[in-house]
């Protein structure tokens, strides 16, 4: 018995018969790739199911995550804890087994995927970490990091635009452990890739400087393994193994397009059964199959063994870097340091100044961080100094040049943090962050730790015009569930901002200016609250001013205005509304009195963000159209950014107050 081409066809079964008892889900590629899974799985991939997050496993992505069922029959044959029964609940609410893979939910996903061309950026990240945490860690005769990354995509992680550019940026960086393993079977949804996808993808991939090997007939296992073989020889560039399959191979819809996501029927899986030669009642694995992927399994935790005692030897020899490395390792937070040196900001300057400083300062105590841009690190500031630039000359380098890609750049910033043992923050202009929104919604999805630093955060970027100048941007950002989206009023709060970030479980977007903003002598680590009372007088409040970023300048004028009439405003700077929403309602209600019916919320943005806190008898100045070309100071007094408007709005709200009571 040929107990390879067995087990294939188990996960070709297995995965038909979850996907029909769905009614839901993607056969064509489960059919087709099976092959190439379970040769990864079985003659390549470094793991331990016992403990699936041994640090030096081998990282395997799947970027077509459509094909989740591929991938937890694989996890179910090899040891992983994927049952007979979460196999049976596949797609269902509350199972291990949810249509796409889910990072946390499954042992053995590494990273969510689905967005297709995001699972390609991921896997980039991974041998990124690996390349950056070998140099600082491995020694002569102790390769304490050492694994490569595999990724398997399809036709349409090819042709979206983030997986050009992670590829991109791949070949450049020489990341010689990273193995792209094409599922090139010329089907998408609509049909075949012959008008749509016509280039040479060899040509490509060889013009990015990658190797190209070719395998014409994915079910020979044999010539999968030769060229895995051949592509690990090669740590010089990364590789692409062009893998020719069969959408749905096997079944009676084979190479149709149809099979790519529409169950078989029972009456096409029958026929697939006896095609295949496979006799065995519903979500059965012979028992020969299961003994024989076990075992190779088993061998496979000899791997973690042999390093644990590699390991145990580089303590013995190098113990300040194995501990130095156990504490990246750990995920625990950082040591800051001195808050005064972090928290001096003696004159104004823009956000983004200061957010470079406090970068480098935290930098200092924070070894395991990497800071990216797309191209703008002399505008965001986010340049890690004296640490180098990430090459294929320079693995140790904290900085790294991602080109002018902006959704690569997040997706590969995803990838790096979930690797373990490094922390990471990328930027651009807060207006580019469009162009890297899928990347940030996986971030929060997945809820994992990456800060995004946007800069130029509105009207105030000024000559640029419209284009450049973000208007819809922050609260598109707060729209997205588990993403923290601070904008910071002066240094202090963006030093507020990024502890914050750097003391958090999920990603954090830090909003910085281009323009200068004064320092508050007020502000200060009570920023991390998400809102709090800067300036105020010993009675009660007659009018509440809340503003974020640049804007809250605006108020502290208004506030002169309205003293000089007898009326007391209280000035909120609310640089972060999520942490606000989460602080007691004792505190919120401290902040906001509700008794205070007069309030009117300033943000240079969308005014939507804002109707909450404004109340009944609230007014907004925000922006409800687009920018325009101008110097900044003639911007905002052109959109009524001025004291003088907010002392106005104020007293306008005063006036609602007073009408409703009179009712």
């Amino acid at each position: 018995m040929n107990l390879a081409k067995k087990s294939v066809d188990a996960i070709r079964i297995l995965s038909a018969e979850a996907i029909q008892r769905a009614n839901s889900g993607h056969p064509g590629i489960c059919l087709g790739a099976a092959p190439i899974g379970y040769e990864v799985f079985a003659d390549f991939l470094n793991f331990s199911y016992k403990n699936p997050k041994w640090d030096n496993r081998d990282r395997f992505v799947l970027s077509a995550g459509h094909g989740s069922m591929l991938l937890y029959s694989l996890l179910h044959l090899f040891g992983y804890g994927v049952s007979k029964e979460d196999i049976m609940g596949f797609r269902q609410f509350g199972t291990k087994t949810p249509g796409h893979p889910e990072y946390g939910v499954t042992d053995g996903v590494e990273v969510s995927t689905g967005p297709l061309g995001q699972g390609v950026a991921n896997a980039v990240g991974f041998a990124v970490a690996e390349a950056h945490l070998g140099a600082m860690f491995n020694r002569p005769d102790f390769p304490v990091v050492d694994h490569f990354t595999y990724v398997l995509c399809g036709d349409g992680c090819l042709e979206e635009g983030i997986g050009y550019e992670a590829c991109s940026f791949a070949g450049t960086q020489k990341l010689g452990k990273l193995i792209l393993l094409y599922d090139r079977n010329n089907i998408t949804i609509e049909g075949n890739i012959n008008t749509t996808f016509s280039e040479d993808p060899a040509t490509r991939f060889t013009a990015q400087g990658w190797q190209v090997l070719r395998v014409n007939d994915a079910n020979n296992l044999a010539l999968l393994k030769a060229a895995l073989n051949r592509a690990k020889s090669d740590l010089t560039r990364p590789t692409i193994i062009i893998c020719n399959t069969v959408i749905g191979y096997g079944s009676p819809m084979a190479g149709s397009a149809e099979i790519h996501g529409t169950p078989l029927g029972d009456e096409n899986i029958a026929k697939t059964k006896e095609m295949l030669g496979w006799d065995e009642e519903p979500f059965t694995v012979p028992d020969s199959v299961k003994e024989h992927c076990l075992k190779i399994a088993d061998a496979k935790l000899k791997k973690e063994k042999e390093w644990l005692e590699l390991f145990s030897k580089y303590e013995q020899e190098y113990p300040e870097l194995a501990e130095k490395y156990k504490k990246f390792m750990s995920g625990a937070d950082p040591d800051f340091g001195d808050y005064n040196e972090i928290f001096n900001f003696p004159k104004p300057e823009a956000t983004r100044v200061s957010g470079g400083k406090v970068l480098n300062k935290l930098a200092n105590n924070m070894t395991n961080l990497m800071s990216g841009s797309a191209d703008l690190s002399p505008s965001t500031k986010t340049e890690l100094k004296g640490k180098g630039y990430f090459s294929p000359d320079s693995r140790e380098g904290c900085n790294i040049h991602f080109g002018i890609r902006e959704h690569a750049m997040g997706a590969i910033c995803n990838g790096i943090q979930l690797h373990g043992g490094l922390r990471v923050a990328c930027s651009t202009f807060f207006t580019f962050s469009d162009y890297m929104r899928g990347a940030v919604r996986m971030s929060a999805i997945m809820d994992i730790p990456v800060v995004y630093v946007f800069t130029h955060d509105s009207i105030g970027v000024g000559e640029d015009g419209p284009t450049h100048q973000p208007v819809e941007h922050l609260v598109s950002l707060r729209a997205i569930p588990n993403l923290k989206v601070f904008r910071p009023c002066d240094g202090k709060e963006t030093g507020a901002a990024f502890m914050s970030a750097f003391t958090n479980n999920s990603p954090t977007a830090i909003i910085l200016s281009r323009q200068n903003v004064p320092q508050y002598t007020s502000t200060g680590l009570q920023a991390m609250t998400g809102g709090y009372t800067i300036s105020d007088y010993d009675e009660a409040p007659d009018v509440l001013l809340i503003a974020t970023g640049a804007e809250v300048e605006l108020c502290v004028g208004a506030q002169e205005i309205l003293a000089e009439e007898g009326i007391k405003a209280r000035i909120v700077s609310m640089p972060c509304v999520e942490e606000f929403e989460k602080q007691t309602d004792e505190y919120k209600e401290h902040v906001i009195p509700p008794q205070v019916k007069a309030r009117v919320c300033i943000e240079a943005g969308s005014p939507y963000s804002w109707y909450k806190y404004a109340g009944d008898c609230g007014e907004i100045v925000a922006m409800d159209t687009f920018g325009a070309c101008g110097k900044a100071e003639e911007l905002f007094e052109h959109f009524g950014f001025t004291k003088e408007a907010i002392a106005k709005k104020a007293k306008a709200s005063l006036e609602k107050v007073k009408a409703m009571q009179n009712k």
